[in-house]
């Protein structure tokens, strides 16, 4: 079941490109050329577009609800598709990034993306707008881990914490100002205008990186297993999907196959993957290569980022139903809430890069596991009587938190590989944070709407009922968060790979 071809992008044509940059070594290292800050700030843009454009749905979702006449379990699969999609792509990305140049890939994300942007603007009717987002989640999957590969392959390993400190601005101001930016098109236009203001973002983006972007590697002949692919596409996919569909259940309505159906299917599905790597590394290319977690740095960091993102997802989209529905918060209102916990933490980043370079993860990963958990336990707390800058101060408090977490574990887990598996590494940290992300969301879905139904029946409000079912959900991401602040003080500095890095990607 494997093909062995050669990409089409392959540098033994004239001029294909130019003389390929070492990459770094694992120690430490002169100035970082030229060609790769180039790259890199590229590769930010693209990135910070696609971050702002996955984060600005949250604000709309209620608008979306009232236009399309559709329940939350229903609209969140804008959110949930688009993971879905993420996760079902993104593991094989380490093939991708091994396969074909910096330049070809970066072409191709970007282009769907914009692709996806534009149908996303036009689109008459929700499954169209569904449609949209998982063309856009194509191009968004395999960007964040060419943007990590770069990283690691080519920034010394003493450099390391403060470039992804400089990256976590990015990746923290683009959900900052998605829901500001959303709110704010809402208040004024249409929806339709959120994707139409992302567009030429996008396009200028696109020609940039055509015009600038250089190949920083040769690509390798590397064989592509399509077993191996279709049953990536029905673990992740499954699992997805069956986590997703018990929100919808939970609501009452139909969905095409059961929960329980989906998510057995997916877990099996998962199983015969795993197997079926296992195998090929040791007679061939496995498409997502597992001796990564044979480092331990590796299997601690990854187990606290899922516990971390599900419990983030589904907090973040809990909050704006909460502000709009339980306070009666305006959607530019609800942007401007969230606006100065995702500042504080781009802001941040670059700080906790240079503590990291100097300390290591420990001394950061375990008070910020304490500040998640703390903060999830102060948002149990929310009611409609709630005062607004009580929810700015919770936000503000698990945001800086999250910094203390992201970037450490990002570093440290990564930073533990050898060469040759960083684009794996970085396929298998991202496909399990859209896992993570996708049940958490769905989690919090189904618990606040089932509380919120056991609370009708009891005789409250719909307002009342709404509140003490999102009440519910946080309880349960304050324990979620319980278990990664046991596992913060397992994490340790991992050791340096010895040896000079090999080209794989």
């Amino acid at each position: 079941m494997t093909v062995d071809q050669r990409p089409p992008d392959t540098p033994e044509a004239p001029d294909a490109a130019p003389e390929p940059v070492p990459a770094a070594p694992a120690g430490p290292a002169g100035p970082v050329p030229r060609q790769i800050k180039l790259v890199l700030g590229v590769l930010l843009v693209a990135a910070f577009v696609m971050i702002l454009n996955e984060t600005v749905m949250g604000v709309a979702l209620p608008p979306l609800m009232e236009e399309f006449s559709l329940s939350a379990a229903t609209v969140q699969w804008l959110t949930t598709a688009f993971m879905l999609t993420m996760a079902v792509v993104i593991p094989m990305t380490g093939l991708v990034l091994q396969r074909f140049t910096t330049r070809t890939v970066f072409i191709a994300s970007l282009g769907l993306f914009t692709a996806g942007t534009v149908l996303a603007a036009a689109a008459p009717v929700f499954p169209v707008l569904v449609a949209a987002r998982v063309i856009q989640a194509s191009g968004t999957a395999v960007m964040l881990p060419l943007l990590m590969t770069t990283v690691m392959t080519f920034i010394p390993a003493d450099r390391r914490g403060r470039t992804i400190g400089l990256i976590t601005i990015v990746i923290a101001v683009a959900p900052a100002l998605g829901p500001t930016f959303s709110g704010f098109i809402l208040s004024q236009l249409n929806w339709r205008f959120m994707f139409i203001a992302v567009l030429p973002i996008a396009a200028v983006g696109l020609v940039l990186g055509a015009v600038l972007i250089k190949n920083l590697a040769e690509p390798r002949q590397v064989k592509f297993d399509l077993l191996s692919a279709l049953l990536s596409a029905v673990a992740f996919g499954g699992l997805i999907y069956g986590l997703s569909s018990f929100g919808e259940s939970a609501a009452g309505a139909h969905t095409p196959v059961p929960p329980l159906a989906a998510v057995g299917a997916g877990a099996l599905s998962l199983a015969l993957f795993v197997l079926r790597q296992l195998r090929l590394q040791r007679t061939g290319s496995p498409l997502m290569d597992l001796r990564a977690f044979r480092s331990r740095p590796f299997t601690v960091g990854v187990i606290m980022l899922l516990v971390t993102m599900a419990a983030l997802f589904g907090s973040l989209i809990l909050l704006p139903i909460y502000l709009q529905n339980v306070l009666g918060l305006t959607t530019l209102e609800t942007g401007l809430v969230v606006l100065p916990g995702g500042l504080a933490m781009g802001l941040t980043g670059p700080v906790v890069g240079r503590l990291f370079d100097r300390f290591g993860p420990r001394p950061l990963v375990i008070p910020g596991a304490f500040g998640v958990a703390s903060a999830l336990g102060l948002m149990t707390m929310l009611d409609q009587d709630s005062p607004t800058w009580f929810v700015v101060v919770i936000h503000v408090a698990m945001s800086l938190s999250m910094s203390l977490l992201m970037t450490p574990l990002m570093t440290s887990s990564l930073g533990s590989l050898s060469p040759e598996l960083y684009s794996h590494g970085s396929a298998i940290v991202s496909t399990l944070q859209q896992v993570a992300g996708a049940a958490g969301t769905a989690l919090f879905i189904t618990l606040m709407t089932t509380g919120a139904a056991a609370s009708l029946e009891g005789g409250s409000d719909r307002i009342a009922a709404e509140a003490a079912g999102i009440h519910q959900a946080f309880l349960w991401g304050a324990g979620m968060a319980l278990v990664s602040v046991a596992a913060s003080f397992l994490v340790r500095k991992p050791d340096t790979p010895t040896g000079e890095a090999v080209m794989s990607h």
